[in-house]
């Protein structure tokens, strides 16, 4: 049991003693820096159930404790907040139940219990992953590591936009300019390929459009007119009537690019337990219209288009099915949760999209709700804000969106300037050293596109990213590095996890251990929120009281007293592998050495 735990049992006890109240619940928090004791209960909500001046009453409850309990070592009122002093002996006992938990913090997972779907990424085949794909993936990712942590049975998914017009444009530019390019005949990776060719259609088609306006006719009806677009369109009705040759191509093409995605996704270091793709779900979601239009739910207006009613909510009218029987994107939506659901024992989801689908994912929950789906209550829209990079930083394709695999090569090579400017890779082979680069590049954008509220627009700056000083990845993976030199130089054993009670400990050392029991509460909080961000601060908050431990504790490793040697060598172990833990929860990775 945590010592804040314990706190508020025992001033439950002592309210219940000294004045025959139950209370529900005590309030207790870290004690302010400027002011004696490590933690303060709170005692003015008390009085909504005590009577009395809230200084004396945090008195009476103050003796009781140090009188009654081992917990207390002194204690004072402060206009009605009661700071107590824990003994030494309560801390390390505390540390040491930490100590015999590996994965302390980590709930186990209940398999019997309903999942917990997570989606991210659900890109377009058309093109490569760009930069606001890596917020979208790093989020969902560290999202679901986040729910698991918490004791949550996690399936993470993505449904790929894998049909429509765009998807055609791409073909379509690939058959008639491509001489039969392929990823290996070119060198390239299939999404860029692929992607290069949408580029091709859009010039194309914009030469066209020209050339119509110049014939006299409107932009408008030109944009409708040229040939490249009719010629998309038509290899559209193809592909939706089954015919074979372009459906082969619509598969070659599509199997470039997830051979593509799937380098991507393995540099980033996200994956998915399962895959949903939108030519086969296109279609789902109509039988379940009739249903609501049965149940009262829809309308159908004159023109045979049905619709729902969302006024009563704040919300406006919403097509769910066009007049000529045709799905919209929300039909495809409610026919793919239900269907999720089918396929999956889950009653939860969550949806990691941009912002600018707020309103879509209210009137998604909403419609769920009112066909009598229970599982809908447990529906979270994790909404994100953009992203985007100082002008001039790095360059695209088009020069407009930001290449993730760039980004990441981008990253590698900063980190590699940097380090090797620090010249601290001794012992290292080239190869090391490589992985090591690529380890900080990674962890260093990934820390920066998570420690910031994922509701918030962001601007992303590699170089300040790579900083090895300050609220950064590279920061929190050299305080790991460090730890870990130390337990080395000492010859640390792993296997003797239990520290003295009866040390004479400092601040210092109580500040750790009070940072480190945090920890289960802070993974409750970020699954709670959705957000990474928890994490990711209080890690970085974790690794600023490790650096001041120590430069303030005298030398550890050539520490006489045998057993604070150990007790301190325990805190180092216990504060990297927190660390690490708290790291892999943001899909950061934490080198031994730097």
């Amino acid at each position: 049991m945590s010592v804040i735990h314990q706190l508020e049992n025992v001033t439950k006890t002592a309210v219940k003693e000294l004045f025959q109240v139950d209370l529900e619940k005590v309030e207790v928090t870290l004690t302010r820096k400027d002011q004696n004791g490590h933690f303060t209960i709170m005692v003015f909500p008390m009085l909504r159930q005590i009577k009395g001046n809230p200084a004396v009453i945090g008195e009476q409850i103050g003796a009781y404790l140090q009188e009654n309990t081992e917990l207390i070592g002194s204690y004072e009122v402060i206009k009605g907040f009661l700071n107590v002093t824990l003994t030494n002996a309560v801390f390390i006992i505390a540390f040491n139940e930490m100590l015999s938990n590996s994965k302390y913090g980590f709930t186990p997972v209940d398999d019997s219990s309903p999942g917990i779907m997570v989606e991210y990424s659900s890109p377009n085949t058309n093109k490569p992953l760009h930069l606001g794909h890596i917020r979208n993936n790093l989020l969902g990712y560290s999202v679901a590591q986040i729910l698991e942590a918490s004791g949550r049975r996690v399936n993470k998914t993505q449904i790929i936009n894998d049909r429509g017009i765009h998807i055609c444009k791409s073909m379509l530019a690939w058959q008639e300019q491509g001489n039969g390019e392929t990823p290996e005949s070119t060198g390239l990776k299939g999404d860029k390929l692929v992607g290069n060719y949408y580029v091709k259609f859009d010039k194309q088609y914009k030469e066209e459009i020209a050339q119509l306006i110049n014939e006299g006719i409107d932009p408008k009806e030109a944009e409708k007119q040229a040939p490249s677009l009719l010629k998309a369109q038509e290899m559209l009705r193809k592909w939706e009537a089954g015919d074979p040759e372009t459906v082969a191509l619509w598969e070659k093409m599509n199997g470039w690019v997830y051979d593509g995605f799937e380098v991507t996704y393995n540099n980033l270091g996200v994956s998915f337990d399962s895959l949903y793709y939108e030519s086969n779900t296109y279609l789902l979601g109509k039988d379940i219209i009739e249903e609501g239009l049965q149940k009262g739910v829809f309308f159908k207006k004159d023109d045979g288009s049905v619709w729902i009613d969302l006024s009563d909510e704040g919300l406006d009218e919403k097509l769910v099915l066009r007049s000529d029987g045709t799905a919209v994107y929300m039909t495809q939506d409610i026919g793919t949760a239900i269907q999720r659901v089918k396929d999956h024992p889950i009653n939860a989801m969550v949806y990691t999209v941009g912002n600018e689908q707020d309103y879509h994912f209210k009137v998604l929950f909403l419609i769920l709700k009112k066909l009598g789906y229970d599982w809908a209550e447990n529906l979270h829209h994790l909404s994100y804000g953009m992203v985007e990079l100082p002008s001039g930083k790095m360059k695209s394709r088009e020069g407009t969106v930001v290449d993730a695999d760039d980004l990441m090569e981008e990253m590698t090579a900063t980190a590699r300037k940097i380090a090797l400017e620090q010249g601290k890779l001794d012992g290292l082979s080239a190869q090391e050293q490589e992985d090591l680069f690529k380890i900080i590049g990674l962890g260093a954008l990934k820390y920066f596109m998570l420690k910031i509220d994922p509701v918030k627009n962001m601007m992303f700056n590699p170089e300040e990213s790579v900083d090895f000083q300050g609220n950064t990845g590279p920061f929190i993976q050299y305080a790991h590095a460090r730890i870990k030199s130390i337990l080395k130089k000492a010859q640390f054993d792993s296997t003797k996890l239990n520290a003295n009670s009866d040390l004479d400990i400092t601040d210092k050392d109580i500040a750790i251990i009070k940072t480190i029991e945090q920890f289960p509460d802070v993974i409750h909080h970020a699954a709670t929120k959705l957000n990474p961000a928890s994490i990711a601060n209080y890690t970085y908050e974790l690794v600023r009281e490790f650096n001041s431990f120590y430069q303030n504790v005298p030398k550890i490793v050539e520490e006489e007293n045998a057993d604070l040697k150990q007790f301190r060598l325990l805190l180092c172990y216990k504060t990297a592998l927190v660390i690490k833990d708290a790291c892999s929860l943001l899909g950061i990775d934490v080198p031994e050495q730097m």
